[in-house]
């Protein structure tokens, strides 16, 4: 079974074209280790008939959007190698190579790896 990488975002929709430009370079060095996927998905239908919507689960801000990411691998075991391998390289540095730049606030960013449980 494969493993996957998943992340939530608030990212204010005025930076929402720098995170999307961003989020491609990254896609590349990802894919370029050997991550078998990579998405980036920005909220469009928040207003569910049931269930708690994403932007009141996340908080989040006046003009900010829900940014969904996900990241897939053949297995965790290959998800530590690419991810140490993507964090040494050095296009991920140049791309913003100060924090407090980010097109959104990484302290606010939910991040978790996940067994799939089930897969078709």
């Amino acid at each position: 079974m494969s493993y996957v990488d998943g992340f939530l975002i608030p990212v204010p929709k005025k930076n929402l074209t720098a995170y999307m430009k961003m989020s491609k370079k990254a896609g590349k060095v990802w894919q370029d280790y050997g991550a078998i996927g990579y998405y980036e998905c920005a909220g469009d239908d928040m207003n569910p008939a049931f269930g708690l919507p994403f932007p009141k689960q996340m908080k989040l801000k006046k003009g900010e959007v829900p940014v969904f990411s996900f990241i897939i691998y053949k297995s965790k075991a290959q998800r530590d190698k690419v991810n140490a391998r993507v964090m040494k390289d050095p296009r991920m540095e140049a791309m913003c190579p100060d924090p407090k730049k980010m097109p959104f606030d990484v302290k606010r960013m939910a991040f978790g790896g996940f067994k799939v449980m089930v897969q078709f």
